[in-house]
């Protein structure tokens, strides 16, 4: 299978249409390989240096995954490859509903490289998730207005502590506290606690369906993920060892040596895409469908 570098100098030699043709040959190869449907989800967050809001996931990725679900037989299952910084929680819990509705719990995640945030969340609704030593998934604790809901929760209480020891705090804490808009902490409570329910009934219904402890397993991996000061960070990384040491059932690419070429080539490929274009997403299944988000 060809490397990076092997990718890159045939682009170099014949940049015409080169990338399109190994990303849709290799994604075929996967579908045969493992006799399934194959969607691949990209975004290219790691190469858009400006942040675009268009590599996050969103509602409008509906569209792509409508136009590359049309036409699959849905009896083949389906797996899904994974590569985004995450994005709105309310559209990856859609996108979920969505893929269940086609495809039942008959769905695999594969994650060759990075899958943040709701892409975590989308990979626990699968069955099981491949990964490599190089791979690694993200703590699911949801944002709002750009903060960690659960951070600013832990503040408000942090405030409400110190205030109550030491009343001279409280002007401190009330310029601090101050900042927030109304509402806000609810809010912030309100989507903690849905992405961690979100998170611990996929893994329950799918994931963890044949264990007997289904329910107390996936709500303690669900907190594990969700919890802001569980990671510190958002973007932390979370690798294969780590995620199969909380419970998560993950598959090792490289105790798999074909089926780990042909998922890193696709991977590659991607990323010379992205780095040679002005593509900011794309979707694209093994049927040869594309559905690509350009900005100029």
């Amino acid at each position: 299978m060809p490397s990076w570098d092997e990718i890159i100098g045939n682009v170099d030699n014949h940049p015409n249409g080169v990338l399109d043709n190994i990303r849709d040959e290799y994604i075929r190869k996967l579908s045969e390989l493992r006799g399934r449907n194959v969607i691949c989800y990209y975004s290219g967050w790691l190469q858009d240096l400006q942040g675009s809001q268009y590599c996050a996931l969103s509602d409008s990725d509906m569209e792509g995954f409508m136009t590359n679900i049309h036409g699959l037989d849905r009896g083949k299952g389906l797996d899904l490859i994974l590569h985004t910084p995450g994005g709105d929680l309310a559209a990856a819990e859609n996108l979920v509903n969505y893929l269940r509705a086609c495809f039942d719990t008959d769905i695999v995640a594969f994650v060759p490289h990075l899958c943040m945030s709701a892409g975590t969340m989308i990979a626990c609704s699968c069955k099981e998730i491949y990964m490599g030593k190089q791979s690694s998934i993200g703590p699911t604790d949801p944002q709002l207005m750009g903060f960690p809901a659960g951070g600013v929760i832990e503040e408000f209480n942090q405030a409400v502590r110190e205030t109550t020891e030491n009343p001279g705090s409280r002007p401190m804490w009330s310029q601090i506290i101050g900042k927030y808009p109304p509402t806000y902490l609810g809010d912030c409570q309100k989507a903690v606690d849905a992405s961690q329910a979100m998170v611990a009934e996929w893994l329950e219904t799918n994931m963890f369906s044949s264990c007997e402890d289904a329910e107390e397993k996936a709500k303690e991996v669900a907190e594990w993920l969700g919890t802001h000061a569980n990671s510190a960070m958002h973007n932390r990384h979370i690798t294969a060892a780590s995620a199969k040491e909380h419970g998560l059932t993950i598959k090792d690419l490289e105790k798999e040596s074909e089926l780990q070429d042909v998922v890193l080539t696709i991977h590659h490929a991607y990323m010379a895409t992205f780095e040679r274009s002005g593509a900011k997403k794309m979707i694209e299944n093994s049927d040869g469908k594309s559905w690509i988000r350009i900005v100029g």
